[in-house]
């Protein structure tokens, strides 16, 4: 009994750490991400962020993780409900918009880790690139059963599409963070339509 209270306990604020060093990687970076840095935003010893953890790296990996899942949830998850093929695809894209209308401000971890790890090797960047590519892949398919469901043109290259939506999501965050552009975020839901009636039969 008090074991497992114990482990509830050690669980729970392993989840509160992970959670301050979520809001702080989206701040700073993964790579400006350190025990010390947690420590003092957590209010905890050194000692007792690195017994969670057992290291930076594995620090850095558990907020990849973290924000991967939040991501699911809150972006893939809810377009499940959706009946499948278009419907689904163009509330996945909703979902994806709405995330990085949000992220704008808050930043996005997968944008700012691809910057602070594209030329390096790890287990960090492993962590990075798998979330990643895992969400593309999940839209690739939702792109595959448009296309099967007869909602888009046969000759409609999943690969194709999704690089082409990916690079519209992009271009928001470059351009509304870094060049302040007001407008990014409806010249890119234009471009989804664009998109579409390329791809619709």
């Amino acid at each position: 009994m008090n074991t497992n209270k114990s482990v509830s306990k050690a669980e729970h604020t392993k989840a509160a750490i992970v959670d301050a060093a979520l809001r702080l990687a989206s701040q700073i970076g993964l790579e400006g991400l350190s025990i010390g840095a947690l420590a003092e935003v957590t209010q905890m010893s050194k000692s007792g962020v690195f017994a969670h953890f057992g290291s930076r790296e594995e620090l850095q990996i558990s907020v990849v993780r973290e924000y991967y899942a939040r991501f699911e949830r809150d972006v893939f998850m809810p377009a499940l409900q959706i009946p499948r093929g278009l419907p689904r695809l163009c509330a996945l894209i909703d979902n994806w918009m709405d995330q990085v209308a949000h992220e704008v401000q808050s930043g996005c971890l997968f944008i700012s880790g691809a910057v602070e790890f594209d030329d390096r090797s790890g287990p960090v960047r492993d962590a990075l690139e798998q979330s990643i590519k895992t969400w593309l892949s999940a839209v690739r398919r939702c792109i595959a059963m448009a296309v099967e469901d007869g909602h888009l043109a046969k000759t409609t290259d999943p690969k194709q599409m999704m690089f082409e939506i990916h690079g519209l999501i992009l271009a928001v965050h470059y351009e509304a963070k870094f060049l302040k552009s007001t407008r990014s975020m409806e010249r890119a839901k234009v471009g989804f339509e664009n998109l579409l009636s390329r791809y619709k039969i």
